[in-house]
Parts: structure tokens; C-alpha cells; sequence
């Protein structure tokens, strides 16, 4: 007798529990709030596209600023390890 009625509270605890998710939104706001974060994340995806971009093309110019910038030994001024020839590597 116990067991049956403690089967009846719950049950009734059950169907109160289900109006209550329906009341505050049910699946209905899950699958919102599934849009949202999808929303989301194709714009960090594109603000970070972007962004890989912009440091792409930033360090291009910087590399070309520097390569452009690189002295250039004038003739008879060449240092001694110019005159070893390149592919002389000092001992330690």
C-alpha cells in the first residue's frame, strides 16, 4: 500500500515537473539558444579569418620594409668574413 502511494506522489511530481519546463520554455528555448551559439561562432570564425588576415599582410610588409632595408656592401669595403667567402664558418 505504501509502495503504491509513494508510485501515485511520484508520478503526480513528475507531471508538475513537465508543466513547469514547458512553462519556462522547453525544447523550444534550447534549440534558440542552439542558433545563437551557432550565430556566434561563425562570427568568431570569420572575425578570426580576418584577423589571420590582417597579421598576414602586416608581417609581408614588415619582411619587405626589412629586406629592402638590408645593407649593401660598397665595393672595396668588403669585412673580413666577406672575403673568407661565405661558406667559412668561424670555430668556436
Amino acid at each position: 500500500m505504501a509502495a503504491g502511494l509513494a508510485l501515485f506522489i511520484s508520478i503526480i511530481a513528475f507531471i508538475f515537473a513537465f508543466l513547469a519546463y514547458q512553462k519556462v520554455g522547453g525544447l523550444g528555448d534550447v534549440k534558440k539558444q542552439g542558433e545563437v551559439l551557432t550565430q556566434i561562432g561563425d562570427a568568431i570564425i570569420k572575425a578570426t579569418t580576418s584577423l589571420r588576415e590582417k597579421t598576414a599582410d602586416v608581417l609581408d610588409k614588415m619582411e619587405t620594409g626589412l629586406r629592402s632595408k638590408e645593407i649593401k656592401p660598397t665595393p672595396g669595403t668588403e669585412t673580413k668574413q666577406e672575403e673568407k667567402g661565405s661558406n667559412h664558418i668561424p670555430k668556436v
